[in-house]
């Protein structure tokens, strides 16, 4: 109950609220439109769309609250240990009823996953510049090899004619 009068969720449902009831207002408003002498078919259509709108606001606003106290459960905020909405803990980790890290906390890394990540070399992220003597890894498909190859070659001819 007090996620629901927290300041961020007293927002959420101003803006939810205030969206619902301009939907309300336009329906009304094509409605009455479509009445008057200048109105169509078009403003009918409008009409039956703004309460759709409406009811779209109002379901995502209450997925998001549930999602919200999802999330508020499976990271054990305001849940007891005993309690049943409490989230399972029984994958051998943890002690079952024991309440589960944060999940914007990192777990700490145990010996097995220090071991393995020795083995294995850091990957380059295509997202990022790529560190100095890191080279890609040549294909092993013919024809996207031969391609390449015919790009570059292209590359140099075209440096090669533009330099006066």
């Amino acid at each position: 109950m007090r996620l629901l009068l927290s300041p961020r969720w007293m927002v959420w449902h101003v803006l939810t609220l205030g969206a619902m009831v301009a939907c309300g207002w336009l329906a009304v408003w094509q409605w009455q439109r479509a009445g008057s002498a200048m109105g169509s078919a078009l403003n009918i259509g409008y009409g039956l769309q703004w309460p759709v709108f409406a009811v779209f606001f109002g379901v995502m606003w209450f997925r998001f609250l549930r999602m919200e106290i999802r999330d508020l459960r499976a990271a054990g905020v305001g849940v007891e240990p005993g309690d049943p909405a409490a989230p399972s803990t029984d994958d051998g980790d943890r002690p079952a009823g024991a309440v589960p890290a944060p999940r914007d906390v990192a777990p700490e890394p145990t010996a097995d996953a220090a071991d393995a990540t020795a083995d294995e070399p850091a990957r380059p992220s295509p997202f990022t510049a790529r560190p100095a003597g890191v080279t890609a890894p040549r294909s092993t498909d013919p024809q996207l090899r031969a391609y390449n190859e015919e790009l570059a070659r292209l590359s140099v001819r075209h440096r090669e004619e533009s330099t006066p």
